[in-house]
């Protein structure tokens, strides 16, 4: 590999000629190139469209705007289109003898953020742009391969990236197939029936209070977390708990049990139980599963035991409804931090099949869903991390 300034292996692209009807595209740090309209509901171009910068597939821009994920801008290769414009504020160019997306991943390591950092002189200006001029930036110095390895680099991440892709797509098509269910599947505000059941069903639901059917735990006034220990039980948060209640072990804490059997709620584990967010992410619902152990649980949640012959998978299913979670939150109450009271959320209204086995069905159901919008969760942070250790490996 040799040391090579970008102004060397690149060349710039800037104007337009004329054509006014092509994609009009912008940056995101997060998702690459996107669409105006998609993005922002509409072209925000305005009559700076005319001297937008023509851009053709396979040519790149830098967008000089810091954000969270990218303090010190993005590049990116366009790829999606074989046209378009894009801001003439952005430093556009091509690549002379070399692959495109190589260059976009060698800025996606952010080994390049060394040298812009030093090129930022006032911070950003008031448009968000950091102060890095065209010539400065084709002053950076790149360490690259010949063609043919840059292009093997890049074929190796644009297959990564796709498969990446293809998880994500799964993971938001479960999530809206999902999001459909639980409006289908649970009576409507007024309604005593669902409009989708299983087969043998035909009862009315009915409606009773979350205090009548369970025993919601008057969590311990303090909101100060336990210190952490070497040995004990796991203390565990809203975020701490994935969607089948499987206790994630790098985020929760280990604390004294001791701690646990005196201050913090204390509960029968044999009794199915919930947890929902009633500070901090308020209106989030976990499942407490009784295989998992003893557990301490935040006080920024209240833990809900149900004692009547219910379906846990069915309650937390029907927490996560539209109707429910509107319920929950028209109770908060607090300027600065939102919050539900326990008497409150004793008289929230939950509507229950009367024949326990299509709450089991129902509830069924919607555990296979979960885990396996889990299981697709898992696989994509899992590339996510590959991709990005690989990243810091394959290149200088």
């Amino acid at each position: 590999w040799e040391q090579r300034k970008l102004g060397e292996i690149t060349e710039r692209v800037q104007g337009n000629d004329g054509r006014m009807d092509l994609p009009t595209l912008t940056i995101s740090a997060a998702n690459g190139w996107m669409d105006q309209k998609e993005r922002f509901s509409g072209n925000i171009a305005g009559k700076e469209q005319k001297n937008y910068t023509l851009l053709h597939k396979g040519e790149l821009s830098y967008n000089h705007g810091n954000s969270k994920l990218a303090k010190y801008g993005a590049v990116f290769s366009l790829e999606t289109y074989e046209e378009a414009l894009v801001p003439r504020v952005y430093h556009s160019f091509k690549v002379i003898n070399g692959s495109p997306k190589f260059i976009e991943y060698y800025f996606a390591t952010k080994i390049p953020d060394r040298e812009l950092a030093k090129l930022v002189s006032s911070g950003a200006r008031m448009d968000g742009l950091l102060n890095i001029n065209f010539n400065e930036f084709m002053g950076i110095n790149l360490t690259v391969p010949n063609k043919s390895e840059q292009e093997k680099i890049s074929n190796y991440f644009s297959n990564l990236d796709r498969l990446i892709t293809l998880h994500q797509r799964e993971c938001d098509l479960l999530a809206k197939m999902k999001k459909s269910y639980l409006q289908k599947m649970f009576p409507k505000n007024g309604e005593d029936k669902p409009e989708i059941r299983f087969a043998g069903f035909t009862d009315a639901w009915e409606q009773r209070k979350l205090g009548d059917i369970s025993k919601v735990i008057d969590p311990h006034p303090s909101h100060r977390a336990p210190a952490a220990t070497e040995k004990g039980i796991p203390f565990i948060g809203i975020s701490d708990v994935d969607e089948v209640g499987n206790i994630n072990h790098k985020t929760a804490r280990i604390v004294d049990e001791k701690i646990f059997d005196e201050h913090h709620n204390r509960y029968d584990l044999s009794i199915p139980s919930i947890g929902i967010g009633r500070v901090a992410s308020l209106g989030k619902v976990i499942r407490l599963r009784n295989d998992l152990g003893k557990y301490a649980v935040s006080p920024t949640m209240s833990v809900i035991q149900f004692t009547d012959n219910n379906d846990l998978n069915f309650l937390y299913s029907n927490m996560n409804t539209p109707i429910f979670q509107k319920q929950f939150k028209s109770f908060s109450n607090g300027s600065t931090r939102q919050s539900v009271g326990i008497q409150d959320l004793r008289t929230l209204m939950v509507s229950l099949p009367i024949d326990i086995e299509e709450q089991k069905q129902i509830g069924s159901f919607f555990y296979e869903l979960d885990s396996l919008i889990t299981l697709h969760q898992r696989e994509l942070d899992s590339l996510k991390k590959m991709k990005k250790s690989l990243l810091q490996m394959m290149f200088v």
